[in-house]
C-alpha cells in the first residue's frame, strides 16, 4: 500500500506512509458530507438562517413528491434523455436529498425510503447484463455509460451514509455485499478503460468507489480510488474511444493523478470550463469527505491548495452573466447558478479563506449545499458579510506545471456596461479539445459579440442522437474554420488529429494588463502547420473620452511557402453597411469540401483592394464594427453555417471571412469596435457609425509590426509591435519612413 505515500510525496505532506496508509477510517455515520457535529450545529439554527430554510423547504417538497409517486426502479434501457435513464438520475438525486432530511428533520419515512430504494437496486443489481446500448467505450449497467452510474454511486453514497447507522447490520452488510461493493469492482477492475485514466469521466469513477468506499470503512477500495489500479493490463500509451489519456505521463491514475495533471497551478482545468465545472462536483464533494474522515490527507493542501484555487479560476471564466465561456466541448447557457457550482463555492468558502467574495456569487445562487458548508454560507449571508465578486483581468496557465500555454482574459467595466475578451493560446484539452490555436471571442454585458460555436449536442435531448454527441461535433464544432482564428489550406490546426494537437500547446508570449487602457496578450503557435508560424497579438484600448475600449486584432503569419489563409468573425446580428462591393448568388454554394468548410454557405463575396474595409452589424440595439487592413486581391466572403446539414443539427450563425491566396507571410489587422446603439421606441439610432476611418499595416519585418489607426476625425496612433523581444526593459528602436521612434518594453502606441 506503500503507493498511497508516494502520491502525497511531491507534496508539502509530512505524515509517514504508516499514517496515511494504516490510520484507522473514523467510524459513525453520517460522517461524508454531514457528520455528527454538522447535523447538530444546523438543526440549532433552522428556521433563523432564511437561504438554508428555503433550500431546505424545496428539497423536501421535491422528495415528498417522489414518495407519493413510490419506487420506481426500472430495467435500463433507454439512452440519455429517455425514461429509464432519466428515472435513475431522480431516484439517485431523490436518495440524496432523503438522507439529508433524514438526518436533519428526523422522519423515518425518507430513511424507509433510501432503504426501500436500495433494496430494489440490490435485487437487480447482480443479474444486470451491460447496459444494452453500445455506443460507449465504457458501458454501464443502470445507464449507457460507465460515467453515469459513478454519477448514481456518488449521490447514492451519501444517502447511504446518511441511514447507515439506522439500518440494522444484517441490512447494512446485505448491501455491502450485494449491491456496494460489487459495482464498485465494477466501475473498476471490470472498466479499467474508463477507470484508470485522466479524464473528468474518470474523476467520476474514482470518486464514486472512493465515496462508498469511505461509507464502508474500506481501505482497499480508498487506496484504489485515490491511485487507480495497480494492473489494468492496458498499454499506459494508448487512447481510448473517446480521445483521452488512459494514465498520465508519469502513468499514474486514480484522483490523485486527476488533480494533478488536468489543473494548472492557477486552478485552470485543461478541458475548458463546461467539463471543469461537470468535474468540479466530484472533486470537491470527495475533498470534503476526505476532509471529514481523513483529515490526516489534508486534501484542500494538495498541490498548493489547487482544488480551492480551481474554483476561482471557474468563476473566472463566465461572461457578465455568469455563463460559462464556451471554448472547447462547451454547451452555451451553462452558468455558475447549476447545482455543482452552487457546492464548489459553498466548500471552497468553507475550507478556503473565507472569502466574502463568494459570498455575492452564493446570494445570486440563492441557494446553498445543506451540510455544515452551506450553513457557513447562509449565516455569512445573514450577517450580511459578503462583497461583489469583481471579475478582473487575468491570465491562467495550462499544464499541469504551468508551462503549456494558457488564456488570456481582458476585461472592462465602468458601471454595468461591461467588455470581457477570452484569447485561448493553450493545450488542446484531452479529447474535449477543440483545433482552435489563438482563437478568441467578445463579449459585451454578457451577450456574444464575437462568438465560439461550443459544442454541437443537444444534452438530454433523447430526439438528438440520444442526448450524446452529434457527427458534427467532429466535423464541424472541433474544427478550426469553426473558430475565429487562422486557417492554412483550409485545414485544421494539426490535420483535425487529436493524436497531433495533443502533443502541442501554444507560448504566451506577452500579457501585460498594468495599464487598464491598453491591455495586450499576445501569444505564438509554431506547430499547427508546419513551416508556418503563427502570431496573434490582442489589445484592449480605450482612448481618453471614449466610453468604452475597442479591440485590435493583429496576427503576423510567417511561412515557408505560398498559402491561402483564411480568418473569419463569427458574430450575431444583422448586416447594416459594408464599404467594399460583393456579390450575392441567387444559388448558394458550399465553401469546401471537409475539415469544416463543407458545413459552410457561401452567401456572397468580393475582392477587395488595399485601401482596407470596413463592416458594421446591429445586434441586441448595438452597433458593431470591424475595420480591416487589406491588400490588393483579398476577398471577403460572408459565411453561414449549415451547409450538409441533413438533420438541421447546427446553429445558421453568420461570419465575415478575410481570405488572402498565395501569400507566403503576411499581417492581418482590424479593430473591433461597440460604437452605438438603437432604441426601437424611438426609432432613433445614436453613434451608428464606426469612429474609424481606416487601419493600415505601417511596417512588417521579423522584428517588429507596426499599425496605423486613423478616425475618421483625423486622429492617427501608430502601434508598434515587438515580434522577438518581450522583455518590459528591453529598448527600441525603429526608423518608418522618415521618422524614428524609440521606446521601452515589447510595445509602442502613440
Amino acid at each position: 500500500m506503500s503507493v498511497l505515500f508516494m502520491s502525497f510525496s511531491c507534496t508539502k505532506q509530512e505524515a509517514s506512509s504508516e499514517s496515511l496508509v494504516d490510520s484507522k477510517l473514523q467510524g459513525g455515520h453520517p460522517n461524508l458530507i454531514l457528520t455528527k457535529q454538522s447535523v447538530s450545529d444546523i438543526k440549532s439554527k433552522l428556521g433563523t438562517i432564511p437561504v438554508f430554510d428555503k433550500t431546505l423547504e424545496a428539497s423536501k417538497n421535491e422528495v415528498d413528491a417522489q414518495i407519493v409517486k413510490g419506487i420506481d426502479v426500472p430495467v435500463p434501457k433507454d439512452m440519455a434523455g429517455g425514461y429509464t435513464h432519466t428515472q435513475h438520475k431522480i431516484n439517485y438525486a431523490t436518495m440524496q436529498k432523503a438522507g439529508v432530511l433524514f438526518q436533519l428533520l428526523g422522519d423515518e419515512k425518507y430513511a424507509t425510503y433510501i432503504k426501500d430504494m436500495l433494496f430494489a437496486y440490490a435485487k437487480m443489481f447482480p443479474n444486470l447484463p451491460l447496459h444494452p446500448q453500445t455506443r460507449s467505450y465504457a458501458r454501464g449497467k443502470i445507464f449507457w455509460q460507465c460515467l453515469n452510474d459513478s454519477n448514481w454511486l456518488v449521490f447514492t453514497s451519501q444517502a447511504y451514509d446518511c441511514i447507515y447507522d439506522w439500518l440494522s447490520k444484517e441490512d447494512s452488510d446485505y448491501l455491502n455485499k450485494t449491491l456496494f461493493r460489487p459495482y464498485a469492482d465494477f466501475l473498476s477492475i471490470e472498466t479499467p478503460q474508463y477507470f484508470n485514466r485522466v479524464h473528468n469521466h474518470s474523476t467520476w469513477g474514482n470518486v464514486a468507489v472512493g465515496m462508498i468506499a469511505l461509507v464502508m470503512d474500506d481501505n482497499e477500495l480508498l487506496d484504489r480510488a485515490l491511485n487507480g489500479l495497480k494492473t489494468d493490463n492496458i498499454d499506459p500509451k494508448a487512447k481510448d474511444n473517446d480521445g483521452g489519456f488512459i494514465k498520465n505521463k508519469e502513468g499514474k491514475a486514480g484522483f490523485l493523478a486527476n488533480l494533478d495533471s488536468p489543473f494548472s497551478p492557477d486552478g485552470y482545468y485543461t478541458e475548458g470550463p463546461y467539463y471543469h465545472r461537470y468535474a468540479m462536483y466530484p472533486f470537491l464533494i470527495f475533498g470534503e469527505a476526505l476532509e471529514n474522515k481523513r483529515p490526516d490527507l489534508k486534501i484542500f493542501e494538495y498541490k498548493d491548495g489547487v482544488l480551492i484555487k480551481a474554483v476561482d479560476a471557474l468563476l473566472n471564466l463566465t461572461d457578465a452573466d455568469g455563463e460559462f465561456f464556451p471554448l472547447n466541448d462547451g454547451q452555451k447557457g451553462m452558468s455558475y447558478y447549476t447545482a455543482s457550482l452552487v457546492s464548489a463555492v459553498d466548500i471552497a468558502y468553507y475550507y478556503g479563506n473565507k472569502n466574502p467574495e463568494l459570498l455575492s456569487v452564493a446570494k445570486r445562487q440563492n441557494k446553498v449545499q445543506l451540510d455544515g458548508t452551506g450553513l457557513a454560507i447562509a449565516l455569512a449571508l445573514k450577517e450580511g458579510k459578503e462583497k461583489s465578486f469583481i471579475k478582473k483581468s487575468m491570465e491562467l496557465s495550462d499544464g499541469s506545471k504551468g508551462d503549456e500555454g494558457g488564456l488570456g482574459i481582458l476585461r472592462f467595466q465602468e458601471g454595468d456596461e461591461t467588455l470581457g475578451l477570452l484569447f485561448k493560446y493553450s493545450a488542446h484539452g484531452l479529447s474535449h479539445g477543440h483545433f482552435d490555436k489563438l482563437s478568441f471571442s467578445l463579449y459585451e454585458n454578457g451577450d456574444e459579440v464575437i462568438q465560439d460555436y461550443g459544442l454541437a449536442r443537444f444534452v438530454n435531448v433523447e430526439q438528438k442522437n440520444g442526448g450524446g454527441y452529434l457527427k458534427e461535433n467532429k466535423t464541424w464544432a472541433k474544427q478550426s474554420i469553426a473558430h475565429n482564428t487562422i486557417i492554412q489550406n483550409e485545414t485544421s490546426h494539426f490535420q483535425g488529429k487529436f493524436s497531433i494537437g495533443e502533443n502541442h500547446h501554444s507560448d504566451r508570449f506577452v500579457f501585460d494588463v498594468a495599464n487598464p487602457t491598453f491591455q495586450i496578450a499576445s501569444a505564438k503557435e509554431n506547430n499547427a502547420y508546419p513551416g508556418t508560424k503563427l502570431h496573434r497579438t490582442i489589445v484592449m484600448i480605450k482612448d481618453e473620452g471614449d466610453a468604452k475600449p475597442y479591440v485590435l486584432d493583429v496576427n503576423k503569419v510567417v511561412s515557408s511557402k505560398k498559402n491561402q489563409y483564411d480568418l473569419p468573425y463569427y458574430y450575431f446580428g444583422q448586416i447594416i453597411a459594408t464599404n467594399f462591393d460583393y456579390k450575392v448568388s441567387n444559388t448558394l454554394s458550399i465553401l469546401g469540401s471537409k475539415n469544416g468548410y463543407q458545413h459552410l454557405w457561401n452567401e456572397g463575396s468580393g475582392v477587395v483592394g488595399d485601401e482596407g474595409v470596413q463592416f458594421t452589424w446591429l445586434n441586441n440595439n448595438k452597433f458593431y464594427s470591424i475595420t480591416s487592413a487589406t491588400e490588393k486581391g483579398d476577398e471577403i466572403i460572408f459565411t453561414k453555417i449549415g451547409a450538409n446539414d441533413p438533420k438541421f443539427n447546427l446553429r445558421n450563425d453568420p461570419s465575415i471571412l478575410q481570405r488572402k491566396k498565395g501569400v507566403k507571410n503576411t499581417v492581418y489587422a482590424s479593430i473591433i469596435e461597440s460604437h452605438g446603439t438603437y432604441n426601437a421606441v424611438t426609432e432613433k439610432a445614436a453613434k451608428a457609425y464606426s469612429k474609424f476611418k481606416s487601419v493600415k499595416v505601417e511596417y512588417d519585418s521579423d522584428e517588429y509590426t507596426a499599425i496605423r489607426i486613423t478616425t475618421k476625425d483625423g486622429k492617427v496612433k501608430l502601434v508598434i509591435l515587438s515580434n522577438k523581444e518581450n522583455s518590459v526593459e528591453k529598448e527600441h528602436s525603429l526608423k518608418i519612413g522618415n521618422k524614428d521612434y524609440k521606446w521601452k518594453g515589447f510595445y509602442y502606441y502613440r
